[in-house]
């Protein structure tokens, strides 16, 4: 299969389209605005649609309409524009229905800057509206990752009728690689008649189908959550994924780093691996569910003297790091906000000082 030099954020329409999505409705912020200029001119040529809404707040509930009817639907957004849609979100989990966000994360709080962040990992992972809802999250590592989980992310939602969201810095939606589109990642979409919108004459069928997340008797509502939560759980036992690094042999350090992050730990580790010094690395794909017990046994290695999260934020996956590795090694952060992305050269500073500590 030949490979097609792109953008990222070109490659995440593309991807979503060869995926089977024809419904993307976004609204334009930067850094990754790309992906709706390329999705308005691609849509019309596939037969999809494409509107711009008039915020992210109503692009959100666009997102709630297309899935109700059990259509493959996309949004793409930043930071900020996901915080608007968070209300809309929360309702989309509730009344378990099957959608896709991509989030090219920037800095903040607040406006923040344009440039890459990581700081939207408590917003992705730890809920950003309201209520006991989980979203899958995937964090890919360059542009062909993100290619590859944007078509995964479509079944992966229509699997568990959840949401799934793909969270990735500025870097990614901006940077070019080269990138192909894996056919075996195009899935057919799953049977949505027993339960989707979809119209009773379309599906033959006598009964109504009934999409919503309001439940006023409060043991409904109860079952309701309880029957979400076995979804989440079934989502920790078949979908962590994850990248061991350099694992294999003795280190001293483990680093835990996702996203563009790590791949400026792996050049750190390669550098300090020329000059006798061995780093190993665990590199979340998913940042929910998160792989809690490969961090731990890693962690564990008797070899192992100290464990680094190494991210483009003030410490927020520090916290699941801590998690899993129980307080069997110290666990420290070392980070930057801004747009500053850590050098190769930094992390190797963090991990000598770890080790000569």
């Amino acid at each position: 299969m030949a490979k097609i030099l792109m953008k990222g954020n070109e490659a995440i329409g593309e991807a979503a389209i060869r995926a089977g999505c024809l419904n993307y409705f976004a609204y334009p912020i930067t850094p990754q605005t790309e992906v709706a200029e390329y999705m308005a001119k691609r849509m019309p040529e596939v037969n999809g649609v494409f509107v711009q809404g008039e915020s992210e707040v109503a692009v959100g509930y666009m997102i709630f309409g297309a899935a109700a009817c059990g259509e493959r639907v996309m949004t793409t957004s930043s930071s900020p524009g996901v915080s608007l849609m968070s209300e809309a979100i929360s309702y989309i989990a509730g009344a378990r229905c099957p959608a896709v966000f991509v989030n090219i994360m920037r800095g903040g709080p607040g406006l923040g800057g344009i440039l890459p962040s990581q700081g939207d990992y408590f917003q992705s992972t730890k809920g950003g509206g309201h209520g006991d809802y989980r979203l899958l999250v995937m964090a890919p590592d360059g542009v062909q990752e993100i290619v590859e989980m944007v078509m995964m992310a479509f079944p992966l939602a229509e699997k568990y009728r959840n949401p799934v969201m793909i969270v990735g810095d500025g870097l990614i939606g901006q940077m070019m690689e080269p990138v192909e589109f894996p056919d075996n990642l195009t899935v057919k979409p799953s049977n949505k008649d027993a339960w989707a919108t979809n119209g009773m004459d379309t599906r033959g069928s006598k009964e109504k189908n009934i999409v919503k997340s309001l439940y006023l008797d409060p043991e409904e509502l109860n079952n309701h959550n309880l029957t979400l939560k076995a979804q989440y759980e079934r989502m920790k036992k078949e979908e962590i994924r994850f990248e061991a690094y350099n694992t294999d042999g003795d280190y001293k350090v483990l680093i835990v780093s996702y996203g563009t992050m790590s791949r400026v730990c792996k050049t750190a580790i390669d550098n300090m691996k020329a000059k006798g010094i061995e780093t190993g690395m665990i590199r979340p794909k998913t940042l929910f569910p998160y792989p809690l017990q490969a961090v731990h046994d890693a962690a564990a290695k008797q070899s192992c003297k100290a464990v680094i999260s190494i991210e483009m934020s003030m410490g927020q996956m520090v916290e699941d790091v801590e998690r899993a590795v129980l307080g069997q090694k110290p666990v420290s952060w070392y980070g930057q906000c801004g747009g500053n992305v850590p050098s190769p050269e930094e992390v190797e500073e963090q991990v000598m000082a770890l080790i000569n500590k």
